[in-house]
């Protein structure tokens, strides 16, 4: 046969569901196959795998064959899941867009053979149509053959690591076409079948197989050293044959075909074999080796009652428009194969064509002994890829994989808590490791999908990011001797004064008069009480601190018995003591010298940012003014529980020289939980936060980590958070690119259990939008601050330098 035309052969009698009934009398079940993504893995997992695969297929029945396909494609990225709306959505998405990467899809197919014995001989016609006998409908041994696969795909789906989702009619008929149409798109075209290789359309194709036991070296096992990302100091692991997997970077197809054979048949014919290969007179080299791998075998299935003797076939049939690419392709498979000590055999004319068309699922029990090695299942499920392209979520922030820098979307919200309880997150990186240029990366994305933000920063460094937003954003910088505007007593309305209200104000009264010490309920209580009592009966003007400071003065003599208050749980002096430092003429009297509140200035805006970069060497007015922070966002961004809100705090470790903002900021992380919202924290190590229940209680609500590259290691981070060994070899692997045309850092994130490392790469107008200091900051304010308009600054100022 020296062309095929689909049309006119189809392989395929019946689908019914994911049950293909095929022409040639077999019938096979199809699924695709869920794999984790590449670099997820430690060795630990591999082995888990390896075991539950071994499980899943040890009782399938006798003469059953599974085929694993993994078809990897050159494709280019299409960018239409990224959006396309403002100026630095578009600059992502066009700098994006086309990108080449390898496409991986990764099927199981299950074949319940026509002919039993599974004994092919040589060359079989796998287009001929068997009609004695063949399977049409659900006879009683197709129905058995579906429940054993079932119990398999139960098992392997329950390990949680590999998913198995059956194929559905129109997936098994678009794999069949674009397989015997050889990849071609655009066009249906016929199989020529030459003697140099098989041509089909455009493409030209080869094989190299793996059809003997000879092929095999010594060792073969579920997982080995990752040379590229392996150091002195830690072992970084991959699959056995992942070299021939994601990283070959070439149209490639690996085929695994498994027989699963009568153990105590092969027993027989095995020990006959060595009977005759130590009778025989001219007892050559070859021999030896032959008699020393079938002693092996036979050993091992001796030992192991578990161990299930099967004949495997495996292939990588590869491809490429220029024909003369074949053999430049040919040459890195085979230095693959030779870095895991396996010969692979090149099969050509006959034998080529053969291995080709038996590569197809229908077909996979036409391969002859002569095709077949013989070993263990276990030894066979080394050869198995398990891991594939990084995933992209539906919705999230838009990082790069590590292995094409192509954009992978996270879901870092989490919305239906799949993988995390609480969306708080932390970023930990050292000075100059762009921290800042990462907050602003997942601040700036959150934004544009309809995030409140409330920045709390000591450094400037959300400026260029806000002011892409002109009408959307408000930026309340502290200066010395000045207020805020922020007046947590104002109310416009007496219905303002809800309970919450006056627990929201009991909270702030109580932390301003308490400098750190805990409060007891009683004094919680008798603070409200004053409190009320003080907007039903004071006088009806702008309320604020001064203004209580007055009222509870001029009351002091008979307050407490008029409240039914005990001295013990609201000492007055102590209270218009420690107050008078901020009324009048006391030293921090102008934190609330504001008559009428401001806060309404924040209300609807989307984007808020505190800088505080004067204050924060100053215990008394940080602490104040955390407080009156809070008390706005109250007020303001937490009144609508439907509408999502993160509050970060930038360089963290600055405010937390003072003891009592790590309980202020406690507070946040209790009170987030009761809204739809997140908190972020940015530290340069994680030893900035004090080693005490405070922080454990902020640590544990923490489930989504961020790592930059640390020089100093990653040893404390792992034992403060609980990481497993290969979070912490992930960490060690980073590795940033600050050169050439696609400069990137990577990054260690951790979403509940799920880690990985990622990179960030951005086009030159995000990258402009997030420098937060140096010549190039200067340059593009100096624009700004002459046109006004952040979005013709960076345009400007990328021009300008070209």
């Amino acid at each position: 046969m020296k062309k095929i035309n689909l049309s006119a052969y189809h392989p395929i009698l019946d689908i019914q569901g994911h049950i293909i009934f095929a022409n040639n009398g077999n019938v096979v079940l199809g699924y695709q196959v869920g794999n984790p993504e590449i670099y997820s893995l430690s060795e630990k997992d591999f082995e888990d795998i390896h075991g539950s695969w071994f499980q899943a297929f040890k009782s399938l029945p006798v003469s059953t064959v599974i085929h694993k396909q993994d078809i990897y494609r050159k494709s280019h990225y299409t960018a239409n899941k990224l959006p396309n709306d403002t100026f630095l959505q578009k600059a992502t998405h066009d700098y994006f867009k086309g990108r080449g990467y390898l496409q991986h899809s990764c099927y199981l197919f299950f074949v319940l053979p026509h002919n039993k014995a599974l004994n092919a001989p040589k060359f079989v016609n796998p287009f001929r149509k068997v009609e004695k006998g063949i399977h049409k409908q659900m006879d009683h041994t197709v129905q058995e053959f579906i429940a054993s696969v079932n119990d398999a795909v139960s098992f392997v789906n329950n390990s949680r690591r590999v998913s198995l989702v059956p194929l559905k009619e129109k997936e098994i008929l678009e794999l069949t076409n674009t397989y015997f149409n050889g990849f071609n798109e655009g066009f249906d075209t016929d199989i020529q079948l030459k003697k140099s290789n098989i041509e089909i359309g455009e493409n030209h194709f080869d094989v190299l197989a793996i059809n003997s036991e000879l092929c095999f070296g010594d060792v073969v096992q579920s997982s080995k050293t990752n040379d590229k990302f392996t150091s002195d100091d830690f072992i970084f692991h991959q699959g056995f044959i992942d070299g021939l997997g994601l990283n070959l970077n070439e149209n490639h197809i690996v085929n695994q075909i498994i027989y699963l054979d009568d153990k105590h048949k092969w027993r027989k014919l095995l020990d006959k074999k060595i009977e005759e290969l130590k009778k025989s007179s001219n007892f050559g080299t070859q021999n030896k080796v032959i008699l020393k791998k079938i002693e092996d075998i036979v050993a091992k299935i001796n030992e192991d009652d578990s161990s299930r003797i099967i004949r495997g076939h495996l292939n990588i049939v590869f491809w490429d428009k220029d024909e003369a690419q074949l053999e430049r392709i040919a040459s890195k498979i085979k230095t693959e194969f030779k870095e895991l000590d396996i010969v692979p055999y090149y099969p050509k004319g006959e034998e080529r064509k053969n291995y080709f068309l038996n590569s197809y699922c229908c077909h996979a029990s036409n391969f002859s002994n002569e095709d077949l090695y013989v070993t263990d299942l276990k030894h066979a499920l080394c050869l198995y890829i398990n891991n594939t392209n990084y995933q992209s979520d539906a919705t999230g922030v838009i990082f790069n994989d590590r292995q094409h820098n192509i954009p992978v979307l996270k879901d870092v919200w989490d919305e239906k808590k799949k993988r995390i309880k609480a969306r708080n997150f932390a970023i930990f990186a050292p000075t100059g490791e762009g921290k800042s240029f990462l907050a602003n990366n997942i601040l700036r994305q959150y934004f544009e999908s309809d995030v409140r933000l409330v920045v709390i920063d000591l450094g400037g460094s959300y400026d260029k990011f806000a002011k892409l937003y002109p009408d959307k954003h408000i930026i309340l910088r502290y200066e010395q001797g000045k207020n805020l505007g922020i007046n947590p007593f104002y109310i416009s309305d007496v219905n303002d004064l809800t309970p919450e209200r006056l627990e929201d104000l009991g909270i702030f009264l109580l932390e301003l008069l308490a400098s750190g010490k805990s409060t007891t309920k009683a004094e919680e209580v008798a603070v409200k009480k004053v409190l009320r009592y003080y907007y039903q009966k004071g006088v009806n003007d702008t309320h604020s601190l001064e203004n209580l400071y007055r009222f509870v003065d001029a009351k002091k003599d008979s307050l407490l018995e008029t409240l039914h208050i005990q001295e013990q749980h609201f000492n007055i002096y102590d209270f218009l003591h420690i107050l008078s430092e901020y009324v009048d003429d006391g030293l921090y009297s102008f934190l609330f010298n504001v008559s009428e509140d401001q806060t309404y200035k924040i209300e609807d805006k989307r984007l808020i940012v505190f800088e505080l970069d004067e204050v924060k060497d100053n215990k008394e007015i940080l602490s104040v003014m955390l407080k009156l922070i809070k008390s706005a966002i109250q007020r303001t961004i937490w009144r609508n529980k439907a509408e999502k809100g993160i509050i970060l705090f930038d360089e963290f470790a600055k405010q937390l020289k003072f003891g009592n903002v790590l309980e202020s900021v406690e507070f946040y992380y209790q009170a987030i939980r009761k809204q739809n919202g997140a908190i972020g924290i940015i530290l340069q190590s994680i030893n900035q936060l004090p080693n005490n229940s405070t922080s454990a209680s902020i640590l544990e609500n923490t489930q989504v980590i961020y790592s930059l590259r640390n020089e100093k290691g990653y040893a404390e981070l792992k034992n403060r958070l609980n990481l497993s060994s290969h979070d912490l070899n992930q960490l060690k692997s980073i590795r940033n690119n600050l050169t050439g045309d696609r400069k990137y850092t990577e990054m260690f994130i951790k979403i509940g259990k799920e880690s990985n490392i990622f990179r960030l790469e951005v086009p030159p107008e995000v990258f402009a939008a997030y420098l937060t200091d140096g010549q190039e900051n200067e340059a593009i304010m100096a624009i700004y601050n002459e046109t006004n308009n952040m979005e013709t600054a960076i345009g400007r100022f990328l021009q300008e330098s070209q």
